[in-house]
């Protein structure tokens, strides 16, 4: 089952995330996908924050992993945009139990290297503030965290 939200701005966005990383675990793992500009950064700064990450959380689009090790659990950020074929050398599936919180941005572009137990999350642009994000569980854990934050 897909879990609908509307958010009608950043605010609302970052509150989804805060509740999202309020059922966070060890090795949990986030796919965003949506256009450029449609919340993907913004609920990752969310997310950081509410992990304790007092980082500046930035888009890791040249660097393709950035690791945050000070927060209540470790956050893998990844944005694999400009990924192609450099994917085997740099060992993302490593990530999914290192115990951390991976969050990966434009994960569509790898769905071959996604766990299959992950939380797919889609951004939709509706206008300048308005976002439609849908949150798709795979796997009871995150169906669970869904029921709890839809």
């Amino acid at each position: 089952m897909d879990y609908k939200i509307t958010t009608y701005n950043e605010h609302e966005t970052a509150m989804l995330a805060e509740n999202i990383e309020s059922e966070k675990f060890p090795n949990m793992v986030i796919c965003l996908n949506g256009d450029l500009g449609s919340g993907k950064t913004v609920f990752v700064k969310a997310f950081a924050n509410a992990l304790g990450i007092d980082e500046d959380i930035t888009s890791p689009t040249f660097n393709i992993i950035k690791e945050y090790n000070n927060g209540e659990l470790p956050l893998y950020h990844m944005d694999v945009y400009r990924i192609e074929d450099a994917l085997e050398d740099i060992g993302i599936e490593d990530y999914y139990d290192k115990n951390g919180v991976t969050i990966i941005e434009w994960a569509d572009m790898i769905k071959d290297k996604l766990p299959e137990e992950r939380l797919d999350i889609k951004f939709k642009i509706i206008d300048e503030n308005t976002r439609v994000i849908v949150l798709i569980p795979h796997g009871k854990v995150y169906e669970d965290i869904c029921e709890a934050v839809a």
